[in-house]
């Protein structure tokens, strides 16, 4: 038998390395639209408390509306990709409507942000009140922090409440700056 794969006397011999299939460009549309309209509804959410208090119960004098404005405007447009139909999308991109990079890029993008976002809230949150970090540059980097400024989150609900919401808001951004890359580059 000639191949990767032999059996000789029972014995299974791997002649290369295994390969691990693409996934379909349909499993990637579905799982970026869930993730899009997930990581929309999140920064959503996360502006909510912002528009709630309108600043009058941060513990520090912020211009908390700017941070209301721009969690929904990056929530909305999220929620709007999840929604609007492939063909809509393809056209504002100037691409095809069956090119995987079309949901692809952005996912990866999405990825990357919220990465480097819950990584950049974990030193947030866990940062010792003597730093004295900057309340202002925390709202911008952390939009949850202002719930370390009013009570201090368990180690828990930071792991796996806050730090997420923080990750699902940057990738939320990270999506609004890709398709904004797509739709106004050269097409390809």
């Amino acid at each position: 038998m000639n191949g990767p794969v032999s059996a000789i006397r029972g014995v299974l011999k791997l002649g290369t390395a295994v390969r691990i299939c693409r996934m379909s460009g349909r499993a990637i549309r579905t799982t970026s639209r869930i993730t899009f309209l997930f990581c929309g509804l999140i920064s959503l959410l996360t502006g909510v408390p912002y528009v709630m208090l309108r600043g009058a119960e941060l513990p520090v004098q912020s211009e908390w509306g700017i941070f209301a404005v721009a969690l929904a405007l990056v929530g909305v447009f999220s929620v709007t990709l999840a929604m609007l139909p492939r063909s809509w999308i393809a056209k504002a991109c100037k691409k095809d409507r069956d090119d995987e990079q079309l949901f692809l890029a952005p996912f990866k993008l999405l990825g990357g942000f919220a990465v480097i976002s819950y990584l950049l809230a974990l030193v947030a949150y866990l940062a010792p009140h003597r730093w004295n970090l900057d309340p202002q540059l925390m709202f911008l980097l952390c939009p949850m922090y202002f719930v370390k400024m009013t009570f201090d989150p368990s180690l828990p609900a930071v792991f796996f409440l806050l730090a997420p919401m923080n990750a699902a808001v940057y990738g939320s951004l990270g999506l609004a700056l890709e398709y904004a890359w797509l739709a106004v580059r050269k097409r390809t």
